[in-house]
């Protein structure tokens, strides 16, 4: 019994060793070859740790390319969207799960079935929308639709439905409105929902390619992740050997720093949200 105990052991923390490893290993990687000369990147023979050190990738990178700029808009439509889905999402999860009114549970299905449409098929209407107002190239075609997100309305009804009603019948007897509860009671004690909600929005939104790389087009409003990718674009007669591999990862890891930081000073608090969201149906 204690030997298949200890293999049992050793096996899963063999499992788990490969996982780390597997999830480590892209980032050890992109982080080693931002240090590289680009003569040392496409070679051959793999080489895990720099033969010599440079810094000329991120001098390259932060000189030559409007880096600054790049970082300075991804953070505007990051914060700008978690602030607006976090308002919406805390007002209509509120509502959905709170308020009694006609028709409840059947607006519920209909907003958690838009989860299942994909968001290449919403591409065309959304950007034929957002041209008829002339805001092809501005903050608000890149803020608004990711702040109106479905995912955050659901966490937030899911962690509402376990407050208990006695707190909105104690207050309701006080003489609160639905205003000052929700403002007064609910959001003080959503405080970890809310933070997992503006963790979920802020990476999505910060990482986002797809939308930003056909809404932007120029560099006043273009995001980070849409200004990487002109370093690995292919030109008239450059072959892939010849991309810059090194100013991209250097890139990437500049890039890959706020998101962190967030994470990091906020994951207690989106631990316990999550744990606290989907929990009652």
């Amino acid at each position: 019994m204690n030997t298949n105990r200890i293999l049992g052991g050793i096996l899963w923390y063999a499992l788990l060793l490969v996982v780390i490893a597997l999830s480590l290993g892209p980032i050890v990687w992109m982080m080693s070859t931002s240090f590289k000369p680009e003569g040392d990147i496409v070679t051959i023979n793999i080489q895990w740790i720099p033969k010599t050190f440079t810094l000329e990738n991120y001098r390259n990178v932060l000189v030559q390319y409007d880096m600054l700029r790049w970082t300075v808009n991804s953070l505007i439509v990051a914060i700008a969207a978690t602030v607006l889905a976090l308002l919406l999402s805390s007002l209509s999860g509120y509502a959905l799960a709170r308020m009694e009114f006609c028709g409840r549970n059947s607006i519920f299905l209909l907003i958690i079935s838009m989860l299942f449409i994909p968001m290449q098929i919403t591409v065309v209407p959304l950007f034929l929308l957002f041209s008829g107002f002339n805001l092809v190239d501005n903050y608000l075609a890149l803020i608004l639709p990711i702040g109106a997100n479905v995912t955050p309305v659901f966490l937030m009804r899911q962690f509402f439905l376990n407050i208990p009603g006695e707190l909105e019948d104690a207050a309701r007897v006080d003489g609160a409105n639905d205003w000052r509860i929700w403002a007064w009671i609910v959001m003080p004690l959503a405080r970890p929902a809310l933070t997992a909600v503006a963790i979920i929005v802020f990476l999505s939104t910060w990482n986002s390619f797809f939308w930003p790389l056909i809404v932007t087009q120029t560099d006043a409003s273009r995001t980070l992740p849409v200004g990487l990718a002109q370093f690995m674009s292919l030109r008239p007669g450059m072959s892939m050997s010849a991309q810059a591999y090194g100013k991209s990862m250097a890139g990437a890891v500049l890039a890959s720093i706020p998101p962190i930081l967030v994470f990091f000073m906020l994951q207690r608090y989106f631990i316990e949200g999550v744990s606290k969201t989907g929990l009652k149906g």
